[in-house]
């Protein structure tokens, strides 16, 4: 897996670029983010005039995250007019007017510049200051040209690494035609009119089933404006099939466990009778795999009584972290139990059946005989008296 965007599976880019001359850094974390910069639009030659912390600096390393190719090469001089001796065509960026008499340009007009020059066979580098006051009188006057940028006059000082970058990226921008490095992977076929069609009608169809359109003098318009939606969008084949199931699975409505819904009274009634004719008294880890998965569907499928009280037990001081759900007690598993409480407590369901009402008995029964006190609640209680409920149950302690 490559990194946030850094791919080194990918060959990189090292153009014929200018030098980068940095005049008197300070800081190491500096030099390796200009580095770091310098690397991101394919520039390589990195000169650096009288390092204040010296040179090699593991600040800088550390810094440049993983541009070593450019601080492996960087050449050190002493003085900046060695730095540029055999320059044809040196910029001084600048944040400040030096009131010298030469010609001041952004960096595109730079950029454009530089590529000329070296088209021509020329050798070309952009000066950048110190941190903390920029480039010297004397130093400007040994370029041909002054860059500056389109900034707030009122808060114009760059980041040393933003200075490199910015003019960094307009010179990569114009030698590579601006091109981008990746596009949009077309992951399927531009939809045909027939399948946006046939989207459209079942889509209609559904609106129509719950008065959706309506009134009926705006309908044609209404048609119209969610016709032009889709069309606007320019759905591929995949688009089309992904809308469909959307569609189907709202007009549909919950589908019970198989499809992750919330049950309802009848189907956890039906569910847990099933559970309670195959566990026939053990507990789901001792059964089969049929036992297992239904256990499985019971807890991750809740009925609406079931996710309403385990809502309150979480968030009711009384009661917060002491109670769990559908949590082993041995061989049984209550719908929900505290081990600090030793209380368990059952949702009744309506129209339960024999099985089920003689499994929780036979379940009470194990749990009572080890201390454990049992709090019934029905479904139809939790949902219309919940705090009622709650308070039946601190009352248990």
């Amino acid at each position: 897996m490559t990194g946030s965007g850094t791919d080194k599976t990918k060959t990189r880019k090292e153009l014929d670029g200018p030098v980068v001359v940095l005049v008197e850094p300070q800081l190491g974390e500096n030099i390796g983010m200009c580095a770091r910069a310098m690397g991101n639009f394919g520039l390589t030659r990195l000169r650096i005039v009288n390092p204040r912390d010296g040179w090699p600096n593991m600040a800088a390393q550390r810094a440049a995250a993983g541009a070593d190719h450019i601080l492996d090469q960087v050449e050190l001089f002493d003085s900046v007019e060695a730095a540029v001796a055999d320059c044809s065509l040196l910029f001084a960026t600048t944040a400040r007017a030096h009131d010298q008499a030469k010609p001041v340009v952004g960096p595109e007009e730079a950029a454009r510049q530089i590529v000329q020059e070296v088209a021509m066979g020329g050798t070309t580098a952009i000066m950048f200051g110190r941190e903390r006051y920029g480039l010297e009188n004397d130093e400007v006057a040994l370029a041909n040209r002054i860059v500056t940028f389109p900034v707030n006059p009122g808060f114009a000082s760059l980041n040393l690494a933003q200075a490199v970058l910015l003019m960094g990226y307009e010179w990569f921008k114009l030698e590579t035609s601006n091109a981008l490095p990746f596009a949009m992977t077309e992951r399927s076929e531009r939809a045909s009119s027939h399948q946006m069609q046939a989207f459209f009608d079942n889509l209609v169809n559904e609106l129509d089933k719950v008065e959706f359109l309506r009134p009926p003098e705006k309908r044609d318009v209404m048609l119209v404006n969610m016709r032009n939606i889709f069309m606007r969008m320019e759905p591929t084949k995949q688009d089309m099939h992904t809308l469909h199931g959307v569609v189907m699975a709202i007009a549909e409505g919950r589908k019970g466990p198989a499809k992750g819904g919330i049950l309802d009274g009848n189907e956890a009634t039906r569910l847990r009778a099933l559970l309670a004719e195959h566990s026939d008294g053990r507990a789901p880890s001792d059964s089969g795999g049929t036992v297992r998965g239904l256990a499985r569907l019971l807890r991750r499928n809740p009925t609406d009584a079931e996710r309403i009280l385990w809502q309150a037990l979480r968030t009711d001081r009384r009661f917060a972290s002491h109670f769990k759900r559908q949590t082993p007690v041995g061989r049984h598993i209550p719908d929900f139990v505290s081990f600090t409480k030793r209380i368990a407590i059952e949702l009744v369901n309506p129209a339960e059946t024999e099985t089920i009402v003689r499994e929780r008995g036979a379940r009470s029964e194990w749990l009572e005989a080890r201390g454990y006190r049992i709090c019934l609640i029905s479904t139809a209680d939790a949902e219309a008296d919940l705090a009622g409920q709650l308070d039946r149950l601190a009352a248990m302690g």
